[in-house]
């Protein structure tokens, strides 16, 4: 089983948990947008929430060096600040945010009691309510040069970092409906789309294929694979190789200035799991338009519960909806 892992640093927690009386009114699962958005509203509605933050504060969003589309930085600013802010703001209002690693969850699948949340030094905290804002992670192929050049020409937003390629030369990785759609969307954008598809066919649905061969600034290019990305100061090309392992296999290195990951996310919900209702992908459902979950009193936010947009924005709103569902549900129970 996989688990929402969090860093090992440990402070002692502002709530002892000794019963019921004594849980927390809200325990937030998760940075990110969504997470400390969902801070803020619950601090602002004296729910004292306690948030873990993960391993990687603030998200996948720390990988993008430039944001330009989040309302509010007119000239712009990076991952990186703009998750400081956010967690800045969510500490000064008040939320107790705390390190640890997740490994178990007891849910109360009927609201009677309240819910369990285990942490890997044995510490168990109780929540009334819970907020599930784990994220979704981008699939990647696994190379090393993936790393190397995160922020530096490699992405898996084409609708983030679209627009720092305009006028460009860019390959998009996949053949599905994803892959498609970020294809469409940078060419209208960049000079020249490539698609680099392991196969001889395209997943994604006949419309959308059809829209791809459409395009006259998108080629595709067939039975390739990427073995590795080139550059001294960021992405300048990719290694290919084409029929690999078959007869007529070839390399050759390939000239762009970005490199597009689409071949789909995975979902942090397993710890979740199977109490929380999932799609087939393991996205966490939601019972529109609020933020609930199947379970009484657990609610989800952002990308984890997010198959379609997965922005920062929307992850951001969701976040403050969880936070008001909370509310509602804990002022409906008379907890607050």
């Amino acid at each position: 089983m996989e688990f929402f892992f969090l860093s090992l640093q440990i402070k002692p927690f502002r709530h002892e948990i000794k019963d019921n009386d004594m849980a927390l009114k809200t325990l937030i699962v998760g940075s990110g947008p969504a997470g400390y958005t969902a801070a803020i509203y619950a601090s602002r509605s004296s729910l004292e929430p306690v948030l873990y933050e993960g391993m990687q504060p603030g998200g996948q969003l720390t990988q993008t060096t430039e944001v330009d589309n989040f309302p509010g930085y007119p000239e712009g600013t990076t991952g990186t600040e703009l998750m400081d802010d956010l967690r800045k703001q969510a500490e000064r209002l008040g939320t107790d945010i705390r390190y640890g690693m997740i490994t178990k969850v007891e849910l109360s699948k009927d609201g009677s009691a309240p819910h369990k949340v285990t942490t890997d030094d044995g510490t168990v905290l109780e929540a009334h309510t819970l907020i599930i804002s784990t994220g979704a992670s981008a699939k990647y192929l696994g190379l090393p040069d993936e790393t190397k050049y995160a922020g530096q020409g490699v992405s898996a937003c084409a609708t983030c970092d679209g627009f720092f390629y305009r006028k460009k030369v860019v390959a998009v990785v996949g053949g599905g409906d994803t892959a498609c759609e970020e294809a469409q969307y940078l060419a209208s954008l960049a000079k020249k789309v490539y698609m680099i598809v392991r196969r001889d066919v395209l997943r994604a649905s006949d419309a959308m294929q059809q829209k791809v061969k459409d395009a006259e600034n998108i080629e595709i290019l067939w039975n390739t694979q990427t073995e590795g990305l080139y550059g001294d100061n960021g992405v300048e090309g990719a290694h290919l190789v084409e029929n690999k392992g078959k007869e007529g296999e070839r390399r050759y290195d390939l000239p762009i200035d970005g490199f597009f990951l689409a071949i789909g996310h995975h979902p942090n919900s397993e710890v979740f799991r199977p109490d929380v209702e999932v799609d087939a992908q393991g996205y966490i459902k939601v019972q529109h338009p609020t933020t609930a979950t199947n379970i009484p009193g657990v609610f989800a936010a952002g990308d984890v519960a997010d198959p379609r947009y997965r922005q920062a924005i929307s992850a951001a709103g969701s976040g403050c909806h969880a936070a008001i569902d909370a509310l509602h549900y804990l002022q409906e129970k008379n907890i607050v």
